[in-house]
């Protein structure tokens, strides 16, 4: 069974599908932290963000894996544990640009369906799970919220790790986000067909993974 988890940057999609993942004894799949890996990895290396071929590049080289013995499960880098790093400012930014890049997409496409025949039970979040990379998932989710409300949360995310943010810029980092994902030529944000979508402007995270487990154990105990 595949569960999917889309929405915009600052939704709660990871921590969200973590927990779900967690009740439901499914495993859990951070489809951002591929992208942010790359884009780390990318930033460690100096790279130009603006050249997608030099980005290309370092995708090609660049080995993710996931130790699936943690839970949640540990990113790799080239074996290297990342998980950690993967979270910050500078590796989030990169992340916006190495999304866009249609041969990284593919690459990563590629490989989350594969960890989808692997892992039998599956949670999975991103922006285009439900649309583009599991399209007969058995449950959809898109989670969203205003942009206000999301630069509120990502501002809180990075001070609680030390870092001093300016949250007009975060916003305007959204915003400009936004855009960018939505109008990509491959893998556009957007909401699923047949998803059900859950503004959690308004939710505690706790209240959205009730919902979330709600629906999905409701759904199998009919069936």
């Amino acid at each position: 069974m595949v569960i999917t988890i889309d929405g915009p940057a600052g939704t709660g999609k990871s921590s969200v599908a973590r927990a779900v993942a967690e009740r439901l004894g499914f495993d859990f799949l951070d489809t951002g932290a591929m992208y942010r890996a790359i884009g780390f990895d990318a930033v460690r290396r100096q790279a130009n963000l603006e050249d997608q071929r030099e980005l290309a590049f370092i995708a090609r080289h660049a080995k993710i894996d996931f130790d699936w013995s943690r839970k949640p499960p540990t990113v790799l880098l080239n074996n290297e544990p990342v998980g950690h790093l993967l979270r910050g400012s500078e590796a989030t930014r990169a992340a916006s640009y190495v999304a866009v890049v249609p041969a990284i997409r593919e690459m990563l496409v590629s490989q989350q369906r594969k960890i989808g025949t692997v892992r039998v039970n599956l949670v999975t979040e991103g922006r285009d799970q439900g649309s583009v990379v599991f399209p007969d998932a058995n449950f959809k989710f898109y989670l969203d919220a205003t942009p206000q409300e999301r630069a509120r949360r990502r501002a809180a995310q990075l001070r609680a790790r030390g870092e001093i943010v300016d949250i007009n810029d975060i916003l305007k980092q959204i915003v400009t986000r936004d855009h960018r994902d939505a109008t990509r030529t491959v893998g556009p944000l957007a909401i699923p067909e047949g998803a059900e979508v859950v503004d959690t402007t308004q939710m505690s995270e706790a209240q959205v993974v009730d919902h979330i487990v709600g629906l999905v154990t409701k759904s199998l105990g009919n069936g």
